[in-house]
């Protein structure tokens, strides 16, 4: 993207504002809070890619606090907001910032970031060239079609100098933005989902953070990923998202904390993104700040 650097990211926003905290306890060296929580209710966590070893640390972690946590798995984007809001979810944790933003402004919805997990790099694979410049002219490229990781995808592909955005890159660019006569690559796109399973039909594709393992790609063999330190990426911090009325929940509070605090959680994570996830805390009041920007930038692209 570009977007200005923001240099060392301060520790409030550790490497760029990606989870919240401020209510947290102080954790043992366990990674465990000294005090359990007194819930015995269990939570239903809607997410993408419940078989990630991590979320079985986390539940166990949670247990051991008392907290009984129920995955719901989803197979893509579009469902896991619907279900939040519907009640059929208490909580869920698969999305960045701008994609709550979109959605609530799409829905009139008012879902809220009550806590940050991660900012995880969108990266360019492929499965037919070993490196960027290996792509031919006139090569096609698939991205995500869902409006804000799309974007997130052409900005990631000027960046690789494949494409060239008329608008010069926005949160909001889309293909007709693509200044073909200076671009060296065509743009397919599809649901999130597929991109990598297309890499056999394509000569890249971007592809996000949850796919990646599943269908056999390494993280160390990506040809080309943007920065999440540069200042923009606070808008792709992925959070733990509730309904407004449960933003105080203490026991949705409590699980935001261990995961954020709990080591093998923590660990388990970065594995699990092949050591390209930056873990941080950012203040609730913070999430809901960049939150509301993010809506209003929406509504004023629509």
């Amino acid at each position: 993207m570009t977007f200005k650097k923001r240099g060392v990211v301060a520790a409030s926003i550790a490497a760029l504002a990606l989870i919240l905290t401020g209510c947290s306890a102080p954790a043992s060296d366990s990674g465990k809070s000294d005090s359990k929580s007194d819930s015995s209710e269990t939570v239903r966590i809607g997410v993408v890619g419940a078989s990630d070893p991590y979320w079985k640390t986390f539940t166990k972690a949670a247990a051991d606090e008392g907290i009984k946590v129920d995955l719901v798995d989803f197979t893509d984007y579009n469902q896991p907001n619907p279900a939040l809001s519907a009640g059929e979810l208490d909580l869920n944790q698969f999305q960045h910032i701008v994609y709550l933003a979109d959605y609530n402004v799409a829905n009139n919805d008012d879902l809220v970031a009550i806590g940050s997990t991660a900012i995880y790099p969108l990266a360019v694979f492929s499965t037919k060239h070993k490196k960027l410049d290996e792509i031919p002219k006139g090569g096609s490229v698939a991205v995500p079609s869902d409006p804000t990781n799309r974007a997130r995808a052409l900005n990631v592909l000027q960046s690789a100098d494949l494409i060239k955005l008329k608008d010069g890159g926005t949160l909001f660019s889309t293909p007709d933005d693509i200044d073909a006569g200076a671009s060296k690559v065509k743009v397919t796109e599809m649901d999130a989902s597929f991109t990598a399973t297309s890499l056999a039909d394509v000569d890249a594709a971007v592809v996000n953070n949850d796919f990646v393992t599943d269908a056999g790609l390494k993280f160390s063999d990506a040809l080309y990923q943007d920065d999440p330190e540069d200042e923009g990426a606070k808008y792709f911090i992925n959070i733990f998202a509730a309904k407004a009325k449960d933003a105080d929940n203490p026991t949705y509070k409590k699980l935001v904390e261990i995961y954020q605090t709990n080591k093998d959680v923590q660990a388990g994570v970065l594995e699990n993104s092949g050591d390209s996830a930056i873990m941080v805390k950012t203040p609730t009041s913070e999430l809901k700040e960049i939150l509301k920007d993010s809506e209003d930038q929406v509504r004023k692209n629509k």
